[in-house]
């Protein structure tokens, strides 16, 4: 029997999505860009720096395109444009790299080289994968999805990767385990932070989420991007993806991760847990402390510069794959 899929209220024909190619021959429209700041902050996770220097940027264009990429129809319309891939990779948060949006040519410094992710904890089968590894026993794919920064600016981004639910079908969590921590790569002499405060923070960066959440369908590892590997700047050579959460959940360049029984600390919860929750769900209800969530900035190239504001959705968007997670 065919399968019939009925588009949801709010996708987009992809026929319609902007490709990237128009987007890059606008080029001369981006140098001037004026972003948008939702305000000022005692942390500079959330100090969006108004006047991004967006530029050509020649590392992106050496990137290693994918061949033969299969693009998952379910997930390949998200009822807005997709961003441009010079705004995705050139205006970012890395706080191992520094506090502002323009980091990438400070995350060049990052080593890539034989990496490895280490899986441990509380699994049948820990292992230990490098990127051939990863990219020959789980198929990739392309997938469309929201972003959503906490700082209420948002993206629409064409990743490469894997969903999480088959690493675990690989590793075999026990009965025990109930949580899982992702540890981003650290070493203070590459990876020097924001500034001299900083030295002290908790170190390296650490995310979590709930063993439900990871098997969740959307949940998902990213080894690319428009097509092509991992910029540093976007997490190289694999990061989280978690599209129904604020962005910095997504932890970058992953070493390991591990399977706990108890709810892990993470970096910004640690931090300021008033400002960070552990769950940290996309919800135009729940403001942060300091501003409020239920609008977003949409990043775009618009000739005039500007950058629409629309409403926030109800876990980005996403409430039919993992309202039941928390209902």
């Amino acid at each position: 029997m065919a399968l019939i899929r009925i588009p949801q209220s709010w996708q987009l024909p992809e026929k319609l999505v902007t490709p990237e190619s128009t987007f890059l021959n606008r080029r001369r429209f981006l140098k001037n860009l004026i972003g948008a700041s939702v305000g000022a902050t005692i942390l500079p996770l959330v100090g969006c720096d108004r006047t991004p220097a967006i530029s050509t940027q020649p590392g992106l264009d050496q990137l290693t395109p994918y061949s033969n990429l299969f693009r998952n129809p379910n997930f390949a319309d998200v009822g807005r444009e997709i961003t441009s891939s010079e705004f995705a990779t050139q205006y970012n948060n890395y706080y191992e790299f520094g506090g502002s949006k323009s980091i990438w040519k400070a995350a060049q410094a990052l080593p890539t080289e034989n990496w490895q992710v280490e899986v441990s904890g509380l699994v049948k089968n820990p292992q230990i994968y490098d990127l051939d590894d990863l990219e020959k026993k789980f198929p990739l794919e392309e997938r469309i999805y929201r972003f959503r920064c906490v700082e209420a600016w948002a993206m629409v981004v064409p990743w490469v990767g894997f969903p999480m639910r088959l690493l675990l079908e690989a590793v075999e969590p026990t009965s025990q385990a109930k949580f899982v921590r992702f540890t981003s790569f650290y070493d203070p002499k590459i990876t020097t932070g924001p500034g001299f405060w900083a030295v002290n923070y908790p170190w390296p960066y650490t995310e979590g989420l709930r063993i439900e959440e990871m098997a969740n369908e959307l949940a998902f590892f990213a080894t690319g991007i428009y097509g092509k590997t991992l910029p540093k700047q976007n997490g190289a050579p694999l990061r989280m993806v978690i599209p129904w959460k604020y962005g910095f959940k997504g932890a970058k360049s992953i070493v390991k991760i591990e399977f706990v029984d108890q709810q892990p600390a993470t970096f910004w919860n640690t931090l300021a847990a008033n400002e960070y929750g552990f769950e940290a769900n996309v919800n135009p209800n729940v403001p942060h402390p300091r501003w409020s969530q239920a609008t977003e900035r949409f990043v775009s190239d618009s000739p005039d510069f500007s950058w629409e504001t629309r409403p926030t959705l109800l876990y980005n968007g996403y409430e039919e794959y993992v309202g039941n997670l928390y209902a």
